[in-house]
């Protein structure tokens, strides 16, 4: 994923203005795709100088008026574009597997608290998903693009799942830790 498509999408769904979609980002998309805000405020001026989306007309031009951003046809295209294109699954980076590798090289040490932190971490980022599936997606909500928003939103929770297993199980594995 790109930040420019993530940037398309929330516009799509939404005109927005830079800081509006950084807050947005802050909420929702950047759960699985982080940018900062200067980064986005950088892929705007991009995106805007290749002719993909275009700042709204003011009614009344005001000095430091905020510009809020639309998605043109271009936009659209190059997003239904990306949404069809063949790519090949891409690895995760975590470091945080890297070092309970590296502590079977150099030992543990110092290790459990660090894992029992992101074990906290995760569990709190599970509690964050269930309460916005509730909020957001609540029975009936079923139009296909609440469903598919809802299905990016159970892998978040699927993969805190995945984590705060893994956690409980290299935390068991340590010499003399308790399990979390």
């Amino acid at each position: 994923m790109s930040l420019p498509h993530a940037i398309l999408t929330a516009l799509l769904e939404k005109p927005s203005s830079g800081l509006e979609l950084t807050r947005r980002f802050d909420r929702s998309i950047g759960y699985f795709w982080t940018a900062t805000h200067q980064q986005i405020y950088r892929e705007l001026g991009k995106l805007e100088q290749a002719g993909l989306i275009r700042v709204l007309p003011a009614e009344a031009p005001t000095r430091g008026q905020r510009k809020e951003y639309e998605v043109l046809s271009a936009g659209r295209e190059e997003l239904t574009a990306w949404v069809a294109r063949v790519e090949e699954p891409r690895a995760g980076r975590d470091p945080l597997p890297l070092r309970v590798r590296a502590a079977a090289v150099v030992g543990s040490a110092g290790l459990a608290p660090e894992l029992r932190r992101h074990l906290e971490l995760h569990r709190q980022r599970l509690a964050e998903y269930r309460d916005i599936e509730r909020r957001d997606f609540p029975p009936g909500r079923d139009a296909e693009p609440d469903r598919l928003r809802h299905v990016v939103l159970k892998g978040g929770i699927r993969l805190e799942h995945f984590w705060i297993e893994w956690l409980s199980e290299v935390l068991d594995e340590l010499p003399g830790d308790a399990p979390a």
